[in-house]
């Protein structure tokens, strides 16, 4: 899986360079095996933490893409949509994805929702369905699934992860909800590929389904 994710970031024409911060032997030989370079960082609360350990001791790096490991299918054209939309917006300093939600997964809770104002600013991200749909016919247009994703600005970085994980974190377990809680911006572009994460066995056969018939959507 660290191999596809490697390969996919790498393929991304906005990004000059490609790490792997991890606090296990075994992915950060998987990373080197793939070409990618592998930072080793101590334990961390959160994957932001450990991005944040590997990255801010470097110089010259204004932003920094935090792709989930376990996102084999992520596409490149996305990691690219997420630098285009921070380099257009020197304003903001974290930038993530979004993709329209069917029906048939607004209930699952494993699909993080989020809804944004006219301008592209987060509202809110939720793992129960937003907007509730007292009138469907409405919410159904405005479901949005989030994709975790992140660009983040270095100072932003820093920023955030000197702050304490805040209630609304600690309550759906999201930690994007520390930066709404703390006045920290985020913008949500539309992704212009949908990609697959693995939290479960059931995403993990998708998963595996399309790389039997090299269809990453």
């Amino acid at each position: 899986m660290i191999a596809h994710v490697v390969r996919r970031a790498s393929a991304a024409q906005l990004v000059d360079e490609v790490i792997v911060a991890t606090d296990d032997r075994r992915i950060a030989d998987a990373a080197v095996a793939a070409g990618a370079a592998a930072v080793m960082t101590g334990e961390c609360a959160s994957g932001t933490d450990r991005i944040a350990e590997a990255v801010l001791g470097r110089d010259g790096w204004r932003i920094v893409v935090n792709v989930q490991g376990d996102e084999p299918t992520i596409a490149p054209e996305n990691i690219d949509t997420v630098v285009r939309g921070l380099r257009s917006n020197p304003e903001c300093g974290l930038g993530t994805l979004c993709l329209p939600l069917g029906r048939d997964r607004v209930d699952d809770a494993n699909a993080v929702k989020v809804v944004r104002a006219h301008d592209g600013r987060a509202l809110y991200f939720s793992r129960s369905v937003i907007p509730f749909p007292r009138h469907e016919e409405t919410a159904a247009g405005l479901w949005r699934l989030h994709l975790g994703i992140y660009g983040f600005r270095r100072d932003t970085l820093r920023r955030f992860v000197d702050l304490e994980p805040s209630p609304l974190e600690r309550a759906e377990s999201l930690e994007q909800l520390r930066a709404i809680e703390n006045g920290i911006e985020i913008l949500v572009f539309d992704a212009p590929r949908t990609t697959v994460g693995v939290d479960t066995p059931e995403d993990l056969e998708r998963v595996e389904r399309m790389m039997d018939r090299d269809d990453f959507g």
